[in-house]
């Protein structure tokens, strides 16, 4: 669907938008209306009130709604799987075990993060996100503390990646817009995104986890936590009707290891091929191409990892039948998240459409300042007014290329610029970011608590990433 003509001027329309998240807010803390029902409602009266035709708006709000749930759907109900099946076998613990034991248990926390970060290289924020929850939650529950502690260095690390590094979506189309090396990119963003990670999300981290307690969700995958032991005890002896699970045998290190390897290795297929493809290293209408591309498309490299965890973790200690129970059991408590996170791309999508965006980029194309700080604000300024960081980074570098292609810079500072790009891209995630939804939602955090902490976290993490690029622009 296309945007429509403005029917205001810039200044209307971004007071429109401040308004309507203004009453988002209003209804889900203060009043306590569901947040699903009030994202649906503020998005129908956001675009009445920009002007969408009457006819228009069911289209307007599908636009949205109908592309994030499509994404998030699958990469939610097959996660939780692969998350169910790590729970109730004992993986996770042993994962979670392991990690503590090389890094000591001070450092879990940094054991999560830097997880997280090599993981995170072929893996979307989301998926990652997914894959890692119970892992995230056993470390958690076995030392204690705020969930904060742990939860903000691992999603902190996934958020950074997906960001900055290519092969993600974001900076690879900044860097093909800017025409930077997307070679020069990678080996520049990583260090870039490892100690952006460091400074403004691991250390933040230990700040916001003393400020607020967030305790374990009540209802993860289909148990109540602080419950687990007690129901493991009751399945193993047959005393209620549930799943019977053999949990005398826990998965080995090796066999766990290699189960969340499986996505890693069949995502980058997709991620690492495209970029090559992009750069003409391999023809991108190539057979084979074409199939490890479709092994990798996300939903599919996850539908592969939980037909092999059924097989390594589920058969091996349960009949198929108790898996599937398992299974069943694990998707009605990621119901809620799945259409929240959807109701959440719809508001972001009546937003794209309504021309906020575009209104807002003709009015900052020309700022009067040092182009990467140029494109850092446009960046950011799109990051709030439309909520995709994606969008954002395409939107942004279209905006600044012409500037960056006149001054004719080096490929050194056009790799700068994408940095810049991505770090405005990445801060000030709020109810307009199906990110915020799948943090708030996954981690148990009301809306006020997901803007004090997760919003916190990824401004820092932005800023953070921007500081590094630009003090590189100015010795460079």
């Amino acid at each position: 669907m296309e945007p429509i003509d403005p029917a205001y001027g810039t200044t209307t329309l971004l007071l429109i938008a401040a308004a309507a998240v203004a009453v988002l807010l209003f209804l889900i803390i203060k009043v306590k209306l569901h947040a699903f029902i009030t994202l649906v409602l503020v998005s129908v009266l956001t675009a009445i009130a920009v002007g969408f035709p009457l006819s228009d708006i069911p289209d307007a709000l599908m636009f949205g709604f109908a592309d994030t749930i499509g994404a998030v759907a699958l990469l939610v109900a097959f996660g939780v799987f692969l998350g169910r099946l790590l729970e109730v076998t004992g993986g996770a613990q042993v994962l979670a075990d392991t990690l503590v034991a090389r890094f000591g248990e001070k450092r879990a926390p940094v054991a999560l993060g830097v997880a997280s970060l090599l993981f995170g290289f072929p893996i979307f924020f989301d998926a990652g996100l997914v894959v890692f929850l119970p892992i995230i939650l056993t470390v958690a529950r076995r030392f204690g503390g705020s969930l904060l502690f742990y939860a903000l260095p691992a999603a902190g690390a996934f958020a950074a990646m997906h960001a900055i590094v290519p092969p993600h979506p974001g900076p690879v189309a900044a860097a093909e817009v800017l025409g930077a090396d997307i070679g020069m990119t990678l080996l520049v963003g990583i260090p870039i995104a490892v100690v952006s990670w460091y400074v403004g999300v691991l250390l933040v981290s230990r700040v916001l986890g003393r400020m607020f307690y967030v305790s374990l969700p009540d209802v993860v995958f289909g148990e109540v936590a602080g419950e687990r032991a007690d129901a493991s005890d009751d399945r193993e002896s047959g005393d209620d009707d549930g799943p019977r699970i053999d949990r005398s045998r826990p998965p080995a290190f090796a066999t766990v290891l290699t189960l969340l390897l499986i996505p890693l290795v069949l995502i980058s297929f997709d991620t690492v091929l495209d970029t090559l493809g992009t750069t003409g290293t391999v023809d991108e209408d190539a057979g084979w191409v074409e199939f490890l591309r479709l092994l990798g498309f996300t939903p599919i490299a996850l539908l592969i990892t939980v037909l092999v965890g059924i097989a390594v973790l589920g058969r091996p200690r349960a009949s198929l039948a108790d898996v599937n129970t398992i299974l069943d059991q694990a998707l009605g408590p990621v119901c809620a998240i799945i259409l929240i996170t959807g109701a959440g791309g719809m508001f972001g999508g009546v937003l794209e459409l309504s021309g906020i965006g575009d209104a807002l980029s003709s009015s900052l194309s020309d700022l009067g300042m040092s182009l990467i700080f140029q494109a850092f604000v446009i960046a950011t300024l799109l990051r709030v007014a439309q909520g995709s960081a994606t969008v954002a980074l395409t939107t942004a570098s279209g905006l600044i290329a012409p500037a960056a292609a006149s001054a004719e810079l080096g490929e050194f500072k056009l790799t700068l610029l994408v940095v810049a790009i991505a770090a405005g891209a990445t801060v000030l995630s709020h109810v307009n970011d199906s990110g915020f939804w799948l943090v708030s939602r996954f981690f148990g955090m009301d809306e006020k608590t997901t803007l004090k902490t997760w919003t916190v976290m990824e401004t820092t993490l932005g800023v953070a990433a921007f500081a590094l690029a630009l003090g590189l622009w100015t010795v460079a």
